[in-house]
């Protein structure tokens, strides 16, 4: 998959919509294991957008995540806030996208 690259526009956009989303994934004590990805890909794969919740790590902790997540889940992260996160990865077909994040 190619590396995602999302403007400024597009990003404050999905920011937006995340805000109305519920917490659907949660990293804690266990930290980011095989399943963790696997789940984020199945959500991701189903939603195109995944708010995450961060629990027991620091600032410097949730930044690192931020980018390790992005990096091994193919997904880019859109937005950090305090404890949360979003993350964006277009379905694979065309067809089936649910997001229409624009130009």
């Amino acid at each position: 998959m190619d590396k995602l690259t999302l403007t400024g526009a597009q990003k404050t956009h999905l920011r937006g919509i995340g805000q109305r989303l519920d917490v659907s994934l949660k990293l804690g004590k266990g930290g980011l294991t095989p399943a963790f990805f696997a789940e984020l890909r199945r959500q991701l794969t189903a939603r195109e957008l995944v708010k995450l919740r961060f629990f027991g790590a620091d600032r410097d902790a949730r930044a690192a995540y931020c980018l390790q997540i992005a990096s091994e889940g193919q997904c880019e992260a859109v937005g950090a806030v305090g404890h949360t996160a979003l993350f964006y990865c277009p379905h694979p077909d065309p067809a089936q996208r649910r997001l229409l994040v624009p130009a």
